[in-house]
């Protein structure tokens, strides 16, 4: 009876709630971690593009296309992996657009915010893979405060589990009408409906592992050709690989296996076959020197017509001794 009781003691607890209401305006704490982790990955990206010798406010420029293209992409991919949730029996589709509610997956924010980055660097002359070495460690940090996000909606969670840190779930309701609502609700009683592994967390901390790894790889192996990302995408999928296993939230199936896991083995491999491949590319890009060989605008030459013109009153004026023998 005592363990039982120590290790309630030591688990961790959930928020009571994940939104607050200025009047009538809520303020969601899965926005506020998105946002914050995209400003985290800005600012840091913008600090080591200008180091690796590039223009500094282009990585901000950059995020302007890249991070709208990435949340759109991001919900798509939710939405495509768990559509029995908004168009199957009892869904409902227009929750598909709810973007506030959690629902954004990763892969489906890179893929899109790509396109935006590409977009953005090919009107800037900036190769992507310069981009995307710069700003890797910035991301996957950023993901990292995202899943604060997951905690304050009490999701992405594991099984149950008697380890100290175990994470407490609370039954959520709304004040108002006394229903149910995990999500929106408030927690009125803090003993907890069950305590399961903080899949989250565990996702959190592999995050920051990640961060560190491709920020010394870098610096040890001055990485570049996209290869610093190629190394973001190795690490954090080989963690989401058995975190996903792990998790008991509600997901689409194949063969009963998690479709993200079949995603991080596939991006996991083609990360690793790029690294290998990209080695050949030789060593990292000078920005600066690409910059310095950019040539010069010319100014604009004279039309030829009119120095086609100029040219029979120079010769006539150029000596004024001599006169029409025709």
């Amino acid at each position: 009876m005592t363990g039982t009781v120590s290790a309630i003691l030591a688990t961790i607890p959930s928020p009571d709630r994940g939104v607050w209401y200025i009047g009538p305006i809520p303020l969601r704490a899965y926005a506020l971690c998105i946002i914050a982790g995209i400003v985290v990955a800005i600012a840091w990206g913008e600090r080591r593009f200008v180091a690796r010798g590039g223009e500094k406010g282009a990585v901000t420029d950059i995020a302007v296309f890249a991070v709208p293209f990435g949340l759109v992409g991001g919900r798509l991919y939710h939405v495509a992996t768990d559509w029995p949730q908004y168009f199957g029996p009892g869904g409902n589709p227009i929750d598909a657009l709810k973007i506030w509610q959690g629902g954004l997956g990763i892969w489906g924010a890179i893929a899109l915010g790509a396109v935006g980055a590409l977009i953005a660097c090919r009107r800037r002359g900036i190769p992507l893979p310069v981009f995307a070495d710069a700003v890797a460690p910035g991301i996957v940090v950023a993901q990292a405060i995202g899943r604060l996000g997951n905690w304050f909606n009490q999701e992405l969670y594991g099984g149950p589990t008697d380890l100290p840190w175990g994470l407490e779930i609370y039954r959520r309701i709304d004040p108002v009408t006394n229903l149910e609502d995990p999500l929106g609700g408030v927690a009125m009683d803090h003993t907890p409906i069950a305590v399961v592994h903080p899949t989250f967390l565990y996702e959190l901390l592999w995050n920051l592992g990640v961060a560190a790894l491709i920020v010394w790889a870098d610096r040890r192996f001055r990485l570049g050709h996209g290869r610093v990302f190629a190394l973001y995408v190795a690490g954090y999928t080989a963690g989401r690989f058995w975190i996903e296993i792990m998790r008991e939230d509600h997901a689409t199936l194949i063969a009963g296996i998690r479709i993200n896991v079949f995603t991080s083995v596939l991006l996991f491999l083609g990360a690793v076959i790029y690294l290998v491949l990209a080695k050949k590319r030789g060593e990292r890009e000078d920005l600066a020197a690409l910059r310095a060989a950019e040539p010069e605008p010319e100014p604009d030459a004279e039309p030829a017509e009119d120095k086609a013109e100029e040219k029979p009153v120079e010769s006539a004026t150029a000596d004024p001794t001599k006169t029409d023998k025709t």
